[in-house]
């Protein structure tokens, strides 16, 4: 799995010739990964700009999520099926389970479906996204395959050193969304001040310390330059007294929904 990705959220169907631009700038800037959702609804742009690349498939790392009107055993099967005709590729690398969420179906029953498609090869790996250690251990206790990825809200300003932890502990990668908090984080004293001292723009400096605490990073661009610039992470390293400063930014503060209050949304 790349170490860097493309995030195409709010990439909407009607942007699609936007979003398959997007993805091919990325292709050309040595992105190997995209990660898109059913719930995104741009599914069919990613993949036709991955077949359009040119670069082999099997070189490409692709990402999807079941939605969470699609949770239950035979609903994800179903979700996968439809997913792959809307990417147009013949397997994905990476199917998650986008939130821990009950819609009149345990997500453990979606899990079990994710298990089966892994076994049929149609995906090479399954994980989880934005799952806290409570529904990582109720899955882990209830399935055959440990989640290979775990991809939640992450960066300086919400560093969730436990849930980390937790998933180090059980082999389970850490992937960022929103590595950027909206770029309200790059507003940081601390990281202007570190972005002028490294003659790195403060989006650099945030996602190479993603890097260098081991979590894997997708930031979310249509800008061509952005997704350039954000390309540029592996000349250069942040010291660990740095790293440290950056680490001490924290302030549990997320952009997005907290996931158990998300799950008491839609659980019922």
């Amino acid at each position: 799995m790349p170490w860097l990705g493309l995030g195409v959220w709010q990439g909407r169907p009607e942007d699609g010739p936007h979003v398959e631009a997007a993805v091919r700038t990325a292709i050309e800037a040595g992105y190997r990964s995209i990660d898109t959702a059913s719930a995104y609804e741009n599914e069919r742009g990613v993949g036709r700009a991955v077949r359009e690349s040119g670069v082999p498939r099997e070189e490409i790392f692709v990402t999807t999520k079941v939605a969470n009107p699609e949770h239950g055993y035979d609903k994800t099967l179903r979700a996968v099926d439809q997913s792959l005709r809307e990417l147009n590729i013949d397997y994905v690398d990476l199917f998650l389970i986008h939130w821990p969420v009950s819609v009149r179906a345990s997500f453990l029953d979606t899990w079990r479906a994710l298990e089966k498609v892994y076994a049929e090869g149609k995906v090479k790996a399954i994980g989880v996204s934005n799952f806290q250690i409570h529904h990582l251990e109720k899955l882990i206790g209830a399935s055959v395959v440990v989640p290979a990825v775990n991809q939640v809200e992450y960066h300086p300003r919400l560093t969730q050193l436990e849930l980390h932890s937790y998933c180090k502990s059980k082999g389970i990668q850490l992937e960022a969304w929103s590595p950027l908090m909206l770029g309200r984080v790059l507003e940081e004293p601390v990281i202007q001040e570190l972005s002028e001292r490294y003659g790195r723009t403060p989006a650099q400096i945030v996602l190479r310390w993603d890097l260098q605490n081991g979590v894997v990073t997708i930031p979310k661009s249509s800008n061509p330059k952005r997704i350039h610039e954000n390309a540029e992470l592996f000349g250069f390293e942040l010291s660990a007294a740095d790293m440290e400063q950056l680490n001490g930014l924290n302030r549990n503060e997320r952009s997005g929904m907290d996931p158990d209050k998300f799950e008491q949304l839609w659980s019922w």
